[in-house]
């Protein structure tokens, strides 16, 4: 029972922290240092790999005889990180996150060296899918990092730090993985990676053990007990769905009916299982939350991942080009995640991410135009530097405020519900872009003959997939009216 003179000792405490901070203690000050160079650098390597294996993917496929395997290298990471979301989360709720983290970077490493030294595309896939685990269970573990180790008002600006960790890798990455994979081989993109961990490791993992390992103080009784397994049940059947609803979409045939229709009864209880209740139905507070990053991850995403297929082969640019004119808009992602991050503008906050989301719908809205040949191509770098902006405000204050409405023993489990929504959500919408777009003729855009403009016969395959995505954002800018709790 708590005494009005405990209440008193614990404001008192309260107010020692709030002067301590006031006094200049930041991420980067003495006292968090060491653990904040080290869990971002992870957050670094993990980007610079995802950024440079997809530069490395066609040569390592081809040499492999694995192009029609090509797709599977990147759903196996996928599928097996879900259920490594899952397993991270309880067990970074039931002994702290320590051991989820350094397993997890222990199963993304080996899966970076099977796939380095793969013989046979086979082995290739299976080390990207040991890759996705340790993904998977390494981005949950350091979000408990952060609800654990860092005060309340610290964590926004640790968030922004994590945001900011992409920007140099989304540029630098596709440039550096291409120079190696030319002079050195493509073998050297995976093996080399794995070098580097060994240094954030050693800053920030005994600050983790001082800070955020164990249990949650004041965890009921056996809470350090079994798993759930019925948690991980249903992490196997969304794992194993995701899985069987990408395979489908990739071969558009009355027989990928079968693989579609299974891949859906796993998902249906499993999301319901292991995301808040309530979540899709937009429930005040924490489900809007989870939703909400769904939403917004997967409208981006499932847009973005046209656009460089769209100048391509509408307007005729380089491969290169293209990507780099949506990399050079990356920095105004880093700018928005630390605009949310400012204390002054915490009263603010749910306004901020209407603001975001309206941004990303119109930046998506206004992709299409660039199909009409008198719309200048500069016109996608520009509206995208918007839309990251948007997401930078929306992505990164998702995560504060999970860790704000999460009790300290269920931060784990609800960090888990926040990348699962976001992961599944770019997985379906992109398969549901990828089928529409495929429907429409898209799958002929770069074998038929183009205009003198460069423009090709299937402009409407692409508007097909765009405009579905504004009308997700446009859901998800109202989903920020629902995140105050009731």
């Amino acid at each position: 029972m708590t005494t009005p003179r405990s209440r008193d000792a614990d404001v008192a405490h309260t107010a020692d922290l709030d002067v301590a901070v006031d006094r200049g203690e930041r991420v980067l000050g003495r006292s968090y240092r060491a653990l904040s160079v080290g869990i971002v650098s992870v957050v670094l390597l993990i980007a610079f790999e995802a950024s440079a294996v997809g530069t490395a993917m066609p040569v390592a496929a081809r040499e492999l005889d694995g192009i029609s395997a090509y797709g599977f290298a990147f759903s196996a990471y996928f599928t097996t990180s879900l259920f490594g979301m899952v397993l991270a989360g309880q067990w970074s709720d039931l002994r702290g996150p320590l051991g989820s983290l350094t397993t997890g970077i222990g199963a993304f490493a080996v899966g970076l060296l099977l796939s380095g030294t793969a013989g046979a595309m086979w082995l290739f896939v299976l080390g990207r899918a040991v890759q996705g685990l340790g993904g998977g269970m390494v981005i949950v573990a350091l979000y408990v990092v952060v609800g654990r180790a860092y005060p309340e008002r610290l964590q926004p600006a640790i968030m922004a730090a994590f945001a900011a960790s992409w920007v140099l890798p989304t540029v630098v990455g596709p440039l550096a993985a291409g120079a190696v994979t030319e002079h050195l081989g493509w073998r050297w993109v995976f093996v080399g990676i794995p070098v580097l961990v060994v240094l954030p490791l050693v800053l920030a993992l005994p600050q983790i053990r001082r800070r955020a390992s164990g249990p949650v103080e004041g965890a009921p009784a056996g809470s350090g007990g079994s798993f759930d397994r019925r948690r991980i049940r249903l992490a196997f059947g969304i794992s194993l769905g995701a899985g069987l609803l990408q395979y489908a979409a990739q071969d558009l045939r009355w027989l990928s009916l079968v693989p579609a229709v299974a891949g859906v009864w796993l998902l249906v209880p499993a999301v319901l299982g292991l995301l808040p209740k309530g979540t899709y139905r937009a429930v005040r507070g924490l489900p809007s939350v989870v939703l909400l990053r769904g939403l917004a991850a997967g409208a981006f995403i499932g847009a973005e991942a046209f656009v460089p297929l769209m100048l391509v082969t509408q307007r005729g640019l380089s491969p290169t080009l293209a990507g780099f004119s949506l990399a050079v808009s990356g920095g105004s992602w880093a700018l928005g995640s630390w605009v949310q991050s400012r204390a002054r503008v915490e009263p603010y906050r749910e306004r901020l991410m209407t603001f975001g989301m309206v941004l990303v719908a119109v930046a998506i809205a206004v992709l299409p135009s660039v199909l009409i040949e008198s719309v200048p191509v500069w016109t996608v770098p520009v509206v995208w530097t918007f839309g990251c902006f948007g997401m930078g405000l929306v992505i990164s204050s998702t995560s504060v405020l999970l860790l704000k409405l999460s009790a300290p023993d269920q931060a784990g489990a609800n960090s888990a519900a926040l990348q699962i929504s976001d992961g599944l959500s770019n997985a379906l919408l992109l398969a549901a872009g990828g089928a529409a777009f495929a429907a429409l003729g898209g799958g002929s855009v770069g074998h038929t003959a183009t205009t003198a403009s460069g423009a090709a016969s299937h402009p409407e395959a692409f508007a097909a997939v765009f405009l579905p995505m504004v009308g997700v954002a446009l859901v998800g800018a109202w989903v920020t009216t629902r995140l105050r709790a009731s």
